[in-house]
């Protein structure tokens, strides 16, 4: 049996989807460039992209257990916490590339490590 995703782990985990697909695509972008500042900005999106799916990969698993133990929960709050952490340094990245694409990108990025950043036990239990 599965417990109900609150609106909050929804959105949060629709973010860190649109970052990841968004990094993806970048990807390709700083590949095509290739100077040696698109190229290290190459890597940080591939991590920021893995971190993006590797956190909404924890939610959905928290979300499908009735009962997550409290350790689960807990794990999943600090993954939330690396992503945004690993979203606010990407966003810093892409704005100094002074694109209108890194900026949009950025923007994302900030958008979703807020949204991270309200994971907590609390809300990701439905009332």
């Amino acid at each position: 049996m599965t417990r109900q995703m609150t609106t909050e782990m929804q959105q949060c985990i629709e973010m860190c989807h649109e970052c990841h697909d968004m990094c993806e695509r970048m990807l390709s972008h700083c590949m095509e460039t290739r100077s040696e500042e698109a190229m290290q900005m190459s890597m940080v999106l591939i991590s920021c992209a893995d971190m993006c799916r590797m956190c909404a990969d924890m939610m959905m698993r928290c979300s499908s257990m009735a009962k997550a133990s409290s350790d689960m929960e807990q794990m999943c709050v600090r993954t939330c916490s690396l992503c945004a952490d690993m979203c606010d340094m990407t966003a810093e990245m892409c704005r100094r590339m002074e694109s209108r694409e890194m900026a949009e990108l950025a923007d994302a990025m900030s958008r979703c490590a807020a949204m991270c950043r309200q994971m907590t036990p609390q809300t990701m239990h439905s009332a």
